[in-house]
Protein backbone atom coordinates (compact mmCIF):
# COMPACT_ATOMS: atom_id res chain seq x y z
CA UNK A 1 0.00 0.00 0.00
CA UNK A 2 1.25 3.41 -1.32
CA UNK A 3 -0.36 6.45 -0.11
CA UNK A 4 0.84 9.79 -1.61
CA UNK A 5 0.32 13.16 -0.27
CA UNK A 6 -3.10 15.15 -0.16
CA UNK A 7 -5.09 12.18 0.48
CA UNK A 8 -4.99 10.51 -2.51
CA UNK A 9 -4.32 7.01 -2.50
CA UNK A 10 -2.52 4.08 -4.53
CA UNK A 11 -2.77 -0.06 -3.79
CA UNK A 12 -0.22 -1.38 -5.95
CA UNK A 13 -1.25 -4.77 -7.31
CA UNK A 14 1.14 -6.25 -8.74
CA UNK A 15 3.87 -8.47 -7.65
CA UNK A 16 4.22 -11.71 -5.17
CA UNK A 17 4.93 -9.88 -2.02
CA UNK A 18 2.42 -7.13 -0.87
CA UNK A 19 4.12 -4.97 0.96
CA UNK A 20 2.55 -1.59 3.30
CA UNK A 21 4.30 1.64 3.33
CA UNK A 22 2.78 3.65 6.21
CA UNK A 23 3.40 7.58 5.21
CA UNK A 24 1.90 9.75 8.26
CA UNK A 25 -1.06 8.56 9.23
CA UNK A 26 -3.03 7.42 6.36
CA UNK A 27 -3.64 4.29 6.58
CA UNK A 28 -6.74 3.94 7.88
CA UNK A 29 -8.57 5.71 4.96
CA UNK A 30 -8.77 2.35 2.99
CA UNK A 31 -9.74 0.42 6.23
CA UNK A 32 -12.53 3.17 7.17
CA UNK A 33 -13.95 2.53 3.57
CA UNK A 34 -14.64 -0.74 4.06
CA UNK A 35 -18.00 -1.91 5.45
CA UNK A 36 -16.57 -4.72 7.72
CA UNK A 37 -14.60 -2.41 9.01
CA UNK A 38 -17.15 -1.60 12.21
CA UNK A 39 -16.54 -5.44 12.94
CA UNK A 40 -12.77 -5.26 13.69
CA UNK A 41 -11.30 -5.51 17.45
CA UNK A 42 -11.04 -2.70 19.93
CA UNK A 43 -7.53 -2.94 19.46
CA UNK A 44 -8.22 -2.31 15.94
CA UNK A 45 -10.38 0.93 16.63
CA UNK A 46 -7.86 2.43 18.69
CA UNK A 47 -5.53 2.27 16.19
CA UNK A 48 -7.90 3.66 13.58
CA UNK A 49 -8.62 6.32 15.53
CA UNK A 50 -5.07 7.24 16.38
CA UNK A 51 -4.41 7.81 13.14
CA UNK A 52 -7.59 9.65 11.75
CA UNK A 53 -6.01 12.55 13.70
CA UNK A 54 -4.24 13.83 11.10
CA UNK A 55 -0.61 15.48 11.33
CA UNK A 56 -1.27 18.58 12.88
CA UNK A 57 0.83 20.58 10.38
CA UNK A 58 -0.97 18.91 6.85
CA UNK A 59 -2.63 20.29 4.21
CA UNK A 60 -5.63 18.24 3.63
CA UNK A 61 -9.02 18.59 1.03
CA UNK A 62 -11.96 19.31 2.95
CA UNK A 63 -14.01 17.66 0.50
CA UNK A 64 -12.38 14.42 0.67
CA UNK A 65 -11.51 14.36 4.09
CA UNK A 66 -15.74 14.76 4.70
CA UNK A 67 -16.90 12.16 2.37
CA UNK A 68 -14.11 9.62 3.00
CA UNK A 69 -13.05 10.10 6.63
CA UNK A 70 -16.10 11.86 8.08
CA UNK A 71 -18.91 9.44 6.02
CA UNK A 72 -16.70 6.81 7.08
CA UNK A 73 -16.56 6.89 11.05
CA UNK A 74 -20.28 8.37 11.25
CA UNK A 75 -21.73 5.31 8.95
CA UNK A 76 -18.95 3.03 11.19
CA UNK A 77 -21.00 4.21 14.05
CA UNK A 78 -24.67 4.32 12.92
CA UNK A 79 -23.72 0.55 12.07
CA UNK A 80 -21.90 -0.65 15.06
CA UNK A 81 -23.24 1.65 17.58
CA UNK A 82 -19.68 2.06 18.87
CA UNK A 83 -19.16 5.50 20.90
CA UNK A 84 -15.69 6.11 19.49
CA UNK A 85 -16.58 6.26 15.92
CA UNK A 86 -19.03 9.10 17.19
CA UNK A 87 -16.69 10.83 19.39
CA UNK A 88 -13.66 10.89 16.45
CA UNK A 89 -16.41 12.15 13.75
CA UNK A 90 -17.46 14.90 15.11
CA UNK A 91 -13.75 15.78 16.68
CA UNK A 92 -12.58 15.46 12.58
CA UNK A 93 -15.81 17.57 12.02
CA UNK A 94 -14.41 20.39 14.28
CA UNK A 95 -11.34 20.20 12.77
CA UNK A 96 -12.59 21.19 9.28
CA UNK A 97 -14.25 24.38 10.18
CA UNK A 98 -11.81 26.67 9.69
CA UNK A 99 -11.94 26.16 5.92
CA UNK A 100 -15.32 28.13 6.01
CA UNK A 101 -13.77 31.35 6.84
CA UNK A 102 -13.61 32.97 4.22
CA UNK A 103 -16.24 36.32 3.32
CA UNK A 104 -19.03 34.63 1.83
CA UNK A 105 -18.98 31.38 4.06
CA UNK A 106 -18.01 29.20 0.96
CA UNK A 107 -15.26 26.83 2.13
CA UNK A 108 -11.65 26.85 0.70
CA UNK A 109 -10.89 23.31 -0.87
CA UNK A 110 -8.06 23.18 1.12
CA UNK A 111 -6.80 23.70 4.93
CA UNK A 112 -3.68 23.55 6.62
CA UNK A 113 -4.97 21.83 10.34
CA UNK A 114 -2.25 23.14 12.24
CA UNK A 115 -2.58 27.02 10.75
CA UNK A 116 -5.99 27.43 9.89
CA UNK A 117 -5.36 28.90 6.90
CA UNK A 118 -7.29 27.13 3.41
CA UNK A 119 -7.20 28.61 -0.49
CA UNK A 120 -8.42 26.71 -3.00
CA UNK A 121 -6.97 25.04 -5.91
CA UNK A 122 -5.07 27.53 -8.13
CA UNK A 123 -6.45 25.91 -11.40
CA UNK A 124 -9.90 26.59 -10.47
CA UNK A 125 -10.86 29.86 -12.29
CA UNK A 126 -8.82 32.10 -10.32
CA UNK A 127 -8.53 30.20 -7.24
CA UNK A 128 -12.60 29.68 -7.09
CA UNK A 129 -14.41 26.96 -4.75
CA UNK A 130 -15.79 24.47 -6.91
CA UNK A 131 -19.21 23.28 -6.60
CA UNK A 132 -18.89 19.30 -6.25
CA UNK A 133 -16.94 19.81 -3.15
CA UNK A 134 -18.53 22.68 -1.27
CA UNK A 135 -21.57 21.23 -2.37
CA UNK A 136 -20.82 17.69 -1.12
CA UNK A 137 -21.03 18.37 2.87
CA UNK A 138 -24.63 18.58 3.60
CA UNK A 139 -25.79 14.70 4.74
CA UNK A 140 -22.33 14.59 6.68
CA UNK A 141 -22.34 18.26 8.38
CA UNK A 142 -26.58 17.54 9.50
CA UNK A 143 -25.44 14.39 11.13
CA UNK A 144 -22.35 16.09 13.06
CA UNK A 145 -24.74 18.92 14.29
CA UNK A 146 -27.51 16.08 15.13
CA UNK A 147 -24.69 13.58 16.98
CA UNK A 148 -22.99 16.58 18.96
CA UNK A 149 -25.77 18.95 20.07
CA UNK A 150 -24.01 21.77 18.42
CA UNK A 151 -25.40 23.67 15.36
CA UNK A 152 -22.47 25.12 13.92
CA UNK A 153 -22.10 21.94 11.66
CA UNK A 154 -25.65 22.65 10.32
CA UNK A 155 -25.54 26.53 10.20
CA UNK A 156 -22.40 26.16 8.41
CA UNK A 157 -24.14 24.23 5.02
CA UNK A 158 -26.94 26.04 5.11
CA UNK A 159 -25.22 29.26 4.86
CA UNK A 160 -24.20 27.75 1.83
CA UNK A 161 -27.55 27.08 0.20
CA UNK A 162 -28.05 31.12 1.23
CA UNK A 163 -25.65 32.26 -1.04
CA UNK A 164 -26.37 29.90 -3.82
CA UNK A 165 -29.96 31.34 -3.40
CA UNK A 166 -28.78 35.00 -3.87
CA UNK A 167 -27.34 33.98 -7.45
CA UNK A 168 -28.95 34.29 -10.50
CA UNK A 169 -28.27 30.74 -12.05
CA UNK A 170 -27.15 31.18 -15.90
CA UNK A 171 -30.40 29.22 -17.93
CA UNK A 172 -31.23 27.85 -13.96
CA UNK A 173 -27.50 26.16 -13.96
CA UNK A 174 -25.39 26.63 -11.57
CA UNK A 175 -21.73 26.58 -12.43
CA UNK A 176 -18.62 24.51 -11.24
CA UNK A 177 -16.84 27.35 -10.02
CA UNK A 178 -17.05 29.93 -7.78
CA UNK A 179 -15.59 32.44 -5.65
CA UNK A 180 -15.51 32.25 -1.89
CA UNK A 181 -14.65 36.18 -1.46
CA UNK A 182 -16.74 38.35 -4.01
CA UNK A 183 -19.48 35.13 -3.71
CA UNK A 184 -19.42 35.43 -7.76
CA UNK A 185 -19.52 33.00 -10.00
CA UNK A 186 -16.28 31.96 -11.96
CA UNK A 187 -16.13 30.50 -15.93
CA UNK A 188 -19.24 29.32 -16.54
CA UNK A 189 -18.74 26.00 -16.95
CA UNK A 190 -21.32 23.43 -16.12
CA UNK A 191 -20.90 19.61 -15.23
CA UNK A 192 -23.22 16.74 -14.15
CA UNK A 193 -20.07 14.68 -14.22
CA UNK A 194 -16.61 15.83 -12.91
CA UNK A 195 -16.69 19.14 -10.33
CA UNK A 196 -20.35 19.42 -10.07
CA UNK A 197 -21.70 15.55 -9.94
CA UNK A 198 -22.01 15.31 -6.08
CA UNK A 199 -23.63 18.76 -5.58
CA UNK A 200 -26.90 17.59 -7.19
CA UNK A 201 -26.74 14.29 -5.82
CA UNK A 202 -26.74 15.56 -2.20
CA UNK A 203 -29.46 18.09 -3.08
CA UNK A 204 -31.80 15.14 -3.41
CA UNK A 205 -30.20 13.01 -0.79
CA UNK A 206 -31.06 16.23 1.79
CA UNK A 207 -34.42 15.97 1.64
CA UNK A 208 -34.59 12.30 1.58
CA UNK A 209 -32.25 12.18 4.66
CA UNK A 210 -34.84 14.41 6.48
CA UNK A 211 -37.87 12.30 5.99
CA UNK A 212 -39.03 14.59 3.31
CA UNK A 213 -39.32 17.59 5.49
CA UNK A 214 -36.05 19.72 4.22
CA UNK A 215 -38.86 21.08 1.56
CA UNK A 216 -35.95 23.69 0.51
CA UNK A 217 -33.36 20.93 -0.54
CA UNK A 218 -36.57 19.23 -2.48
CA UNK A 219 -36.86 22.30 -4.39
CA UNK A 220 -33.49 23.10 -5.19
CA UNK A 221 -33.25 19.98 -6.73
CA UNK A 222 -35.88 19.40 -8.77
CA UNK A 223 -35.36 22.94 -10.39
CA UNK A 224 -31.76 22.06 -11.14
CA UNK A 225 -32.87 18.72 -13.25
CA UNK A 226 -34.91 20.42 -14.81
CA UNK A 227 -32.57 23.32 -16.00
CA UNK A 228 -29.90 19.83 -16.35
CA UNK A 229 -32.86 18.44 -18.80
CA UNK A 230 -33.96 21.36 -21.02
CA UNK A 231 -29.86 22.57 -21.63
CA UNK A 232 -27.75 19.54 -21.50
CA UNK A 233 -29.56 16.27 -21.78
CA UNK A 234 -30.05 15.45 -25.62
CA UNK A 235 -30.53 12.13 -27.61
CA UNK A 236 -27.91 11.12 -30.12
CA UNK A 237 -29.08 10.05 -33.61
CA UNK A 238 -29.23 6.36 -32.65
CA UNK A 239 -31.46 7.12 -29.94
CA UNK A 240 -28.35 7.24 -26.92
CA UNK A 241 -29.49 9.66 -24.61
CA UNK A 242 -27.00 11.35 -22.97
CA UNK A 243 -25.84 14.32 -20.38
CA UNK A 244 -23.88 17.20 -22.02
CA UNK A 245 -21.58 19.64 -20.88
CA UNK A 246 -22.17 23.03 -20.97
CA UNK A 247 -19.13 25.72 -21.43
CA UNK A 248 -20.41 29.74 -21.92
CA UNK A 249 -23.38 28.44 -23.67
CA UNK A 250 -22.21 25.92 -25.98
CA UNK A 251 -22.44 22.41 -25.92
CA UNK A 252 -19.43 20.00 -25.52
CA UNK A 253 -21.24 16.74 -26.51
CA UNK A 254 -19.17 14.44 -24.05
CA UNK A 255 -20.75 12.26 -20.71
CA UNK A 256 -17.80 11.27 -18.26
CA UNK A 257 -18.15 7.98 -16.22
CA UNK A 258 -18.82 9.87 -13.64
CA UNK A 259 -22.12 11.76 -15.28
CA UNK A 260 -23.35 7.52 -15.11
CA UNK A 261 -24.49 8.15 -11.35
CA UNK A 262 -27.27 10.44 -12.94
CA UNK A 263 -28.88 7.62 -13.97
CA UNK A 264 -29.58 6.19 -10.12
CA UNK A 265 -29.74 10.00 -8.67
CA UNK A 266 -32.71 10.72 -10.90
CA UNK A 267 -34.52 7.48 -10.28
CA UNK A 268 -33.98 7.47 -6.80
CA UNK A 269 -35.67 11.14 -7.06
CA UNK A 270 -38.23 9.95 -9.24
CA UNK A 271 -41.13 9.69 -6.93
CA UNK A 272 -41.08 13.05 -5.67
CA UNK A 273 -41.16 14.51 -9.06
CA UNK A 274 -43.40 17.70 -9.37
CA UNK A 275 -46.07 17.72 -11.68
CA UNK A 276 -46.77 13.64 -11.67
CA UNK A 277 -43.17 13.36 -13.34
CA UNK A 278 -42.37 10.05 -11.91
CA UNK A 279 -42.80 7.61 -15.48
CA UNK A 280 -40.91 10.45 -17.37
CA UNK A 281 -38.07 10.42 -14.99
CA UNK A 282 -38.00 6.60 -14.64
CA UNK A 283 -37.38 6.35 -18.34
CA UNK A 284 -35.71 9.30 -18.39
CA UNK A 285 -32.86 7.24 -15.84
CA UNK A 286 -33.58 4.13 -17.75
CA UNK A 287 -32.26 5.60 -21.29
CA UNK A 288 -28.98 6.94 -19.03
CA UNK A 289 -28.55 3.44 -17.67
CA UNK A 290 -28.86 2.33 -21.25
CA UNK A 291 -26.34 4.76 -22.69
CA UNK A 292 -23.76 3.55 -20.00
CA UNK A 293 -24.20 0.15 -20.44
CA UNK A 294 -23.52 1.04 -23.82
CA UNK A 295 -20.32 2.75 -23.51
CA UNK A 296 -19.02 -0.39 -21.72
CA UNK A 297 -20.33 -3.00 -24.34
CA UNK A 298 -18.80 -1.14 -27.73
CA UNK A 299 -15.17 -1.71 -25.73
CA UNK A 300 -12.87 -5.02 -26.17
CA UNK A 301 -12.87 -5.43 -22.56
CA UNK A 302 -16.59 -4.45 -21.89
CA UNK A 303 -15.57 -1.42 -18.87
CA UNK A 304 -16.11 1.65 -19.65
CA UNK A 305 -13.80 4.61 -21.00
CA UNK A 306 -13.59 7.52 -18.21
CA UNK A 307 -14.96 9.49 -20.75
CA UNK A 308 -17.27 8.81 -24.17
CA UNK A 309 -18.38 11.07 -26.93
CA UNK A 310 -21.31 12.11 -29.27
CA UNK A 311 -20.06 13.94 -32.60
CA UNK A 312 -18.57 12.85 -35.45
CA UNK A 313 -20.71 10.11 -36.19
CA UNK A 314 -19.53 8.49 -32.97
CA UNK A 315 -21.29 7.15 -30.35
CA UNK A 316 -21.05 6.45 -26.69
CA UNK A 317 -17.28 6.04 -27.45
CA UNK A 318 -14.08 7.36 -26.15
CA UNK A 319 -12.10 9.13 -29.18
CA UNK A 320 -9.38 10.69 -27.62
CA UNK A 321 -6.92 8.51 -25.73
CA UNK A 322 -6.61 10.04 -22.57
CA UNK A 323 -10.37 9.08 -22.16
CA UNK A 324 -9.59 5.76 -22.64
CA UNK A 325 -8.95 4.10 -19.25
CA UNK A 326 -11.03 3.04 -16.51
CA UNK A 327 -9.90 2.98 -12.57
CA UNK A 328 -12.68 0.66 -11.35
CA UNK A 329 -14.47 3.42 -11.32
CA UNK A 330 -18.94 2.46 -9.46
CA UNK A 331 -20.72 5.05 -11.29
CA UNK A 332 -22.30 2.75 -13.80
CA UNK A 333 -22.69 0.32 -11.04
CA UNK A 334 -24.62 2.26 -8.78
CA UNK A 335 -27.12 3.28 -11.31
CA UNK A 336 -27.53 -0.47 -11.96
CA UNK A 337 -27.98 -0.72 -8.59
CA UNK A 338 -30.83 1.89 -8.26
CA UNK A 339 -32.58 0.91 -11.39
CA UNK A 340 -32.61 -2.76 -9.97
CA UNK A 341 -33.51 -2.06 -6.43
CA UNK A 342 -36.98 0.41 -8.34
CA UNK A 343 -37.84 -1.88 -11.44
CA UNK A 344 -36.50 -5.60 -10.96
CA UNK A 345 -35.74 -6.20 -14.05
CA UNK A 346 -33.74 -8.47 -14.53
CA UNK A 347 -31.23 -6.89 -17.52
CA UNK A 348 -30.27 -4.24 -14.29
CA UNK A 349 -28.30 -7.62 -12.29
CA UNK A 350 -27.11 -9.27 -16.02
CA UNK A 351 -25.44 -6.13 -16.77
CA UNK A 352 -24.10 -6.10 -13.14
CA UNK A 353 -23.29 -9.68 -13.82
CA UNK A 354 -20.98 -8.81 -17.32
CA UNK A 355 -19.35 -5.99 -15.16
CA UNK A 356 -18.24 -8.76 -12.45
CA UNK A 357 -16.73 -10.76 -15.23
CA UNK A 358 -15.05 -8.64 -17.13
CA UNK A 359 -13.52 -6.85 -13.89
CA UNK A 360 -12.44 -10.65 -13.05
CA UNK A 361 -11.19 -10.96 -16.78
CA UNK A 362 -8.89 -7.75 -16.62
CA UNK A 363 -8.40 -6.01 -14.04
CA UNK A 364 -7.85 -9.27 -11.32
CA UNK A 365 -4.32 -9.63 -10.39
CA UNK A 366 -2.58 -11.52 -7.85
CA UNK A 367 -2.69 -8.40 -5.55
CA UNK A 368 -6.19 -7.79 -5.98
CA UNK A 369 -7.13 -5.26 -9.02
CA UNK A 370 -5.78 -2.88 -11.36
CA UNK A 371 -7.51 -0.16 -13.34
CA UNK A 372 -5.96 -0.86 -17.36
CA UNK A 373 -5.00 1.98 -19.72
CA UNK A 374 -7.07 1.37 -22.87
CA UNK A 375 -10.26 -0.54 -22.19
CA UNK A 376 -10.56 -1.25 -26.49
CA UNK A 377 -7.25 -2.64 -26.42
CA UNK A 378 -7.45 -6.54 -26.46
CA UNK A 379 -5.20 -7.38 -23.87
CA UNK A 380 -4.79 -5.24 -20.70
CA UNK A 381 -2.25 -2.55 -19.80
CA UNK A 382 -2.61 -2.18 -16.25
CA UNK A 383 -1.82 0.42 -14.25
CA UNK A 384 -0.97 -1.06 -11.12
CA UNK A 385 -3.51 0.93 -8.94
CA UNK A 386 -6.17 -0.24 -6.89
CA UNK A 387 -8.23 3.12 -6.07
CA UNK A 388 -9.61 2.97 -2.77
CA UNK A 389 -13.46 3.67 -4.06
CA UNK A 390 -13.42 0.28 -5.28
CA UNK A 391 -14.04 -1.00 -2.12
CA UNK A 392 -15.84 1.94 -0.44
CA UNK A 393 -18.46 1.91 -3.64
CA UNK A 394 -18.03 -0.49 -6.89
CA UNK A 395 -17.84 -3.55 -4.90
CA UNK A 396 -20.57 -2.14 -2.19
CA UNK A 397 -22.69 -1.59 -5.05
CA UNK A 398 -22.11 -4.62 -6.57
CA UNK A 399 -23.34 -6.69 -3.53
CA UNK A 400 -26.06 -4.15 -3.46
CA UNK A 401 -27.23 -4.98 -6.60
CA UNK A 402 -27.63 -8.65 -5.57
CA UNK A 403 -28.38 -8.38 -2.21
CA UNK A 404 -32.49 -8.72 -0.86
CA UNK A 405 -33.88 -5.04 -1.25
CA UNK A 406 -34.71 -4.93 2.71
CA UNK A 407 -30.94 -4.99 2.87
CA UNK A 408 -30.28 -1.23 3.81
CA UNK A 409 -33.37 0.14 2.23
CA UNK A 410 -34.05 3.21 0.69
CA UNK A 411 -36.98 4.02 3.16
CA UNK A 412 -34.31 4.41 6.08
CA UNK A 413 -30.89 5.48 4.61
CA UNK A 414 -29.28 7.81 2.30
CA UNK A 415 -25.64 6.87 0.77
CA UNK A 416 -22.76 9.61 0.98
CA UNK A 417 -21.31 10.15 -2.35
CA UNK A 418 -18.53 7.57 -1.26
CA UNK A 419 -21.16 4.75 -0.47
CA UNK A 420 -20.89 5.08 3.15
CA UNK A 421 -24.78 4.71 4.32
CA UNK A 422 -26.20 7.46 7.07
CA UNK A 423 -29.74 7.14 8.41
CA UNK A 424 -32.66 9.11 7.73
CA UNK A 425 -32.95 12.21 10.36
CA UNK A 426 -35.94 14.18 12.06
CA UNK A 427 -35.10 17.88 11.10
CA UNK A 428 -37.13 18.72 14.76
CA UNK A 429 -34.43 16.48 16.42
CA UNK A 430 -31.60 18.78 14.59
CA UNK A 431 -31.04 21.69 16.80
CA UNK A 432 -33.72 24.45 16.08
CA UNK A 433 -31.25 27.00 15.05
CA UNK A 434 -30.43 24.91 11.82
CA UNK A 435 -33.57 25.39 10.30
CA UNK A 436 -33.47 29.05 10.24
Amino acid sequence: LYIKNRLYFKIYCTGKVKIFFLYNSRLCATCLRTSRCVFMSLTIHLFLFSCVLFPQNAEISVFEVNIRFVGGLLSAYYLSGKEVFRRKAVELGEKLLPAFKTPTGIPWALLNLKSGIGRNWPWASGGSSILAEYGTLHLEFMHLSELSGRPVFAEKVMNIRKVLNRLDKPQGLYPNYLNPNSGQWGQHHVSVGGLGDSFYEYLLKAWLMSDKTDEEGKKLYYDALQAIEKNLIRKSSGGLTYIAEWKGGLLEHKMGHLTCFAGGMIALGADGGPDDKTGHQMELAAEIARTCHESYARTSMKLGPEAFRFDGGVEAIATRQNEKYFILRPEVIETYMYMWRFTHDPKYRQWGWEAVQALEKYCRVEGGYSGVRDVYANTPNHDDVQQSFYLAETLKYLYLLFSDDDHLPFEHWVFNTEAHPLPHLHLDSVPKTTQN
